[in-house]
């Protein structure tokens, strides 16, 4: 008896050619993320990115999980987390936009912030941020103590 079951394949090609960038401090991860977001949707619609970070927390990649409407987007866990071990990061950083251009975060923020760092502990990879930014700015879970809230 043959049964034709489906192929998984599981690929990751790092760029050689890229210049490597090092995430030193939140500003530094908001420069990067900044200059690799579509600013002209930054306003227009909700985001969640994820940065795939090596152990001198140089950026292997930018992955856009989710895109969504003006005041959310879907956040998969199982497809976050996919992506962080298919890359083999070890340590990570999680941002989204606000298109109001309110930088608080809210309460979904918060409890999807606390899910995911969770997660990341069981599987032992770094999360070293969550970030909500905007045209305007930034706010950092991390620096502003929010993830102890």
């Amino acid at each position: 008896m043959i049964h034709n079951i489906s192929e998984i394949e599981i690929v990751y090609k790092p760029s050689k050619l890229s210049n490597t960038l090092k995430i030193k401090s939140s500003l530094t991860a908001y420069k990067v993320i900044k200059s690799n977001w579509n600013s002209d949707t930054i306003e227009l619609f909700e985001e969640f990115k994820v940065v795939l970070l090596n152990n001198s927390n140089e950026v292997l990649g930018i992955y856009t999980l989710s895109k969504g409407g003006y005041t959310g987007t879907i956040v998969d866990l199982r497809i976050l987390f996919a992506i962080l071990l298919k890359s083999a990061a070890v340590a990570f950083i999680t941002v989204h936009n606000h298109p109001s251009s309110i930088l608080k975060p809210s309460q979904s923020d918060i409890q999807i912030y606390k899910k995911i760092e969770k997660v990341a502990q069981f599987h032992d990879i770094s999360y070293l941020d969550n970030l909500i930014i905007t045209n305007q700015g930034y706010v950092s879970f991390k620096d502003d103590g929010i993830h102890n809230l």
